[in-house]
């Protein structure tokens, strides 16, 4: 069982670099790319080398690592006024996930009070370090948090990848089923194939296969079929954003599998850190949703399989009413039935 614990980690600071294991590749290629500089790290984020709202965050914070690296090279005691042209390239490389601009705004904060005749860099990457442990530590407390609330042998289905792989270890909607699978709760899990970029065949069933969890692929249009079976007890998913009042967004498909739990009476668990909640918003109408290149619906792997210039639209991410969630585990406890009451309540056991 103690090896279900060590999960692999996709973020590393090695050798003064960032380092970043390509999930563009994975599962048939587990290939390593190095970062020296911000911008660099930037159009990594972009591209989805590195991708999961926890895991972007985290990759956000090295970037400002490289970025004030760079501004101490170029400008001397200016840095501070050098450093702001690639942090916000850096804030522009993906909308959606606020664990990105949380980061950001929080290293922005401590560099704030560093001196100007001093490299700054290793201060900062005292404090990207700081919030790569702080994830990993997260996710385990979210693991415990979430599979508390599952009964013995549940069966569970999961969207997208809210692994190890989307944050800095462990994992959240995965956190939690590594941990329900340790407590002897988890019986079986379901993983949807998540179109287009296939991140539940590609990055999840590889990281279950990896530590012996049992798991079924499916495609993503067998989920209201298997929820009619009377088979499954929940959904467990990650999110990129919540609203004050607990609307989320997360990969697109989530909301249909929201749908479709409510009609047959499944639990729809929500597992996110307390930094991928946006307390600035009133509600999900409120947030982003980041449009991607059709080319990702219309071919896989470079191949065409749609009509070429056909019209695509490939929503990268949906918003889930908070009134089809049962539950959303964070670091700071569970919100049970969530709603902008709830959340309030939340917002103040995470400011104790």
């Amino acid at each position: 069982m103690t090896k279900l614990l060590q999960t692999i980690e996709p973020i590393l600071w090695r050798d003064e670099r960032l380092h970043l294991l390509d999930q563009r590749v994975l599962p048939h290629k587990e290939n390593w790319l190095e970062f020296h500089d911000s911008d660099a790290v930037a159009e990594a984020i972009k591209t989805m080398v590195v991708r999961g709202a926890p895991a972007i965050g985290v990759t956000a914070a090295y970037g400002v690592v490289l970025a004030a690296r760079e501004a101490w090279f170029s400008a001397g005691e200016n840095w501070q006024e050098a450093i702001n042209p690639p942090l916000k390239r850096l804030a522009a490389s993906r909308p959606t996930a606020v664990n990105l601009s949380w980061a950001i705004d929080r290293m922005k904060t401590a560099s704030a009070s560093l001196s100007k005749y001093e490299s700054p860099e290793p201060a900062l990457l005292t404090f990207a370090q700081q919030i790569h442990q702080e994830d990993v530590k997260a996710n385990r407390t979210m693991g415990q948090y979430g599979a508390d609330l599952l009964d013995n042998d549940s069966i569970v289905l999961t969207h997208c990848n809210a692994g190890a792989l989307a944050t800095a270890g462990f994992g959240t909607a995965l956190g939690v089923i590594r941990q329900g699978f340790i407590d002897g709760k988890i019986e079986h899990v379901y993983v949807d194939e998540t179109r287009p970029w296939l991140q539940g065949s590609r990055l999840t069933a590889w990281e279950l296969m990896q530590e012996g969890i049992p798991m079924t692929l499916q495609a993503d249009v067998a989920a209201g079929a298997l929820m009619a079976s009377g088979q499954l007890d929940w959904v467990i998913v990650g999110a990129d954003r919540i609203a004050s009042n607990g609307d989320t967004a997360n990969k697109i498909g989530t909301y249909s599998l929201a749908v479709l739990a409510k009609y047959h009476g499944v639990k729809l668990m929500v597992v996110a850190p307390t930094t991928t909640i946006d307390w600035s918003i009133d509600n999900g109408s409120q947030i982003p949703i980041e449009q991607r290149t059709g080319l990702e619906v219309s071919e896989i792997d470079g191949r065409p399989i749609a009509p070429s210039e056909v019209h695509v639209s490939n929503p990268a991410f949906d918003v889930t009413p908070a009134e089809l969630i049962d539950a959303i585990v964070t670091e700071s406890g569970v919100v049970r039935s969530p709603s902008k009451e709830n959340m309030k309540q939340l917002k103040s056991e995470e400011e104790k």
